[in-house]
């Protein structure tokens, strides 16, 4: 029996076959969209994703960013079908073997070595090819639009800023800001829930909306940020060697403080 509140009320008409399938709506994460598992009948899966439509909606982006994803053969959600319904965004997507690290916290050594494998894939995909601009000056943009548009949570600011405002922490990027290195490939929201392992092996990432082409720290603070919090500081020098990476206390400090924004 389905339970009718877990369904979306507004479902475009052309997703309305989905509405007799099994539903699961997912809870794991920190985005403002509406996330959905559907059991097909032949006990396959897809993902629905919802936000409303704002001039800062990502879905949009992550649309673009999952279509070039595809294309570089990378292992992430396949887009199937995207709508726009009334004041929403709609976005139905394949789903990726596996299950997210957040089911690995009891096997830390798989935890890394998984972690470190994807970001390692990831970051080694073709700069030349990427149009997603994360460099600084892109991203301070998107954070300083965000708090004009009354984004930031500033009751999810990690404990290091706890009690900061929003202004506080745009004038803290600004006047600390870092010098970055290479630009890569990045994720740009890197953190446990959004890595897949499949076997104890990387087998994908989702929740791609902020990807783009950034210093390597945006994703390594990240990691490190969500590796230490989900099985323990211990483990962030050897997920850092099993990445090929040296540790960076201003670049650490510098990223996760502009995740606030976001």
């Amino acid at each position: 029996m389905i339970d009718p509140e877990i369904l979306p009320r507004d479902l475009p008409e052309s997703l309305s076959p989905l509405r007799d399938l099994s539903w699961q709506a997912i809870t794991v994460g920190k985005s403002g969209a509406a996330v959905w598992r559907i059991t097909l009948g032949d006990g396959n899966a897809v993902f629905l994703k919802t936000e409303p439509v704002h001039p800062l909606s990502e879905l949009p982006g992550e649309i673009e960013r999952l279509n070039w994803l595809t294309r570089m053969g990378f292992k992430a959600p396949r887009v199937i079908d995207a709508e726009q319904s009334g004041d929403r965004l709609w976005l139905l997507m394949s789903a990726v073997p596996g299950t997210d690290l957040t089911h690995y916290t009891g096997q830390p050594d798989t935890f890394v070595r998984a972690y470190a494998q994807g970001l390692k894939r990831l970051h080694a995909l073709d700069t030349t090819t990427c149009p997603f601009d994360h460099s600084l000056d892109a991203r301070l943009a998107a954070a300083e639009a965000r708090l004009a548009a009354g984004l930031v949570d500033e009751s999810d600011f990690d404990t290091a800023r706890a009690g900061w405002t929003g202004p506080q922490v745009l004038e803290w990027l600004h006047s600390n800001r870092i010098a970055p290195g290479e630009a890569i490939v990045t994720h740009g929201d890197a953190s446990t829930p959004n890595i897949l392992a499949l076997d104890g092996r990387f087998s994908g990432m989702v929740d791609c909306g902020r990807l783009g082409l950034a210093d390597v720290w945006q994703d390594l603070a990240l990691a490190c940020r969500s590796i230490a919090f989900n099985i323990g500081e211990q483990h962030v020098a050897p997920f850092l060697t099993a990445y090929g990476a040296d540790w960076d206390e201003a670049k650490y400090r510098y990223y996760c403080t502009l995740d606030e924004m976001f």
